[in-house]
């Protein structure tokens, strides 16, 4: 009886370990990227490294399809292995309940201005130079549609 409880024991013990395990290991698969506040700085690393701008327009505390396109899409490890390799990201916030300094607050409201934008989530798509190649903004599917989306956005200029 002592034998199969201590085996019991064991194997659970064990099963335990290795799921505390594979979890660590998924944890440091997760692809990093850095997110831009300036878009002046981001066009000089653009230029710099040859990649294309993706800048997002958004209200992260309060709009609906900002936080799906940011869940589904831009927090998602396929998403952020194609921006590592091809984009340079910029992310304009216009949050309700986040504090922003009066500075980032006037400069996003003047890019907001300049780009013409209307509505929530928009992103701008820009080349290494800086010209616009398009608009777009949250697009159902999950990452591997918008990348698939992205990609025949900038093959189309």
């Amino acid at each position: 009886m002592k034998s199969r409880i201590s085996k019991k024991l064991i194997v659970t013990i064990a099963a335990i370990f290795i799921f505390s395990l594979s979890g660590i290991f998924a944890q440091a698969k997760t692809v990093e990227v850095k997110w831009h506040t300036n878009l002046e700085e981001a066009q000089k690393i653009a230029k710099k490294e040859s990649k294309n701008i993706f800048v997002q327009f958004t209200g992260s505390d309060w709009c609906i399809w900002c936080k799906r396109l940011e869940g589904e899409v831009l927090k998602t490890d396929e998403f952020k292995k194609y921006a590592k390799k091809n984009l340079v990201l910029v992310k304009l916030d216009f949050p309700k309940s986040i504090k922003q300094t009066d500075e980032q607050k006037k400069y996003n409201y003047g890019l907001a201005k300049k780009y013409g934008i209307r509505g929530f989530p928009t992103v701008i798509l820009l080349n290494s130079s800086g010209k616009t190649v398009s608009q777009t903004g949250y697009v159902k599917g999950g990452p591997r549609n918008y990348v698939k989306h992205l990609k025949d956005l900038f093959a189309k200029k």
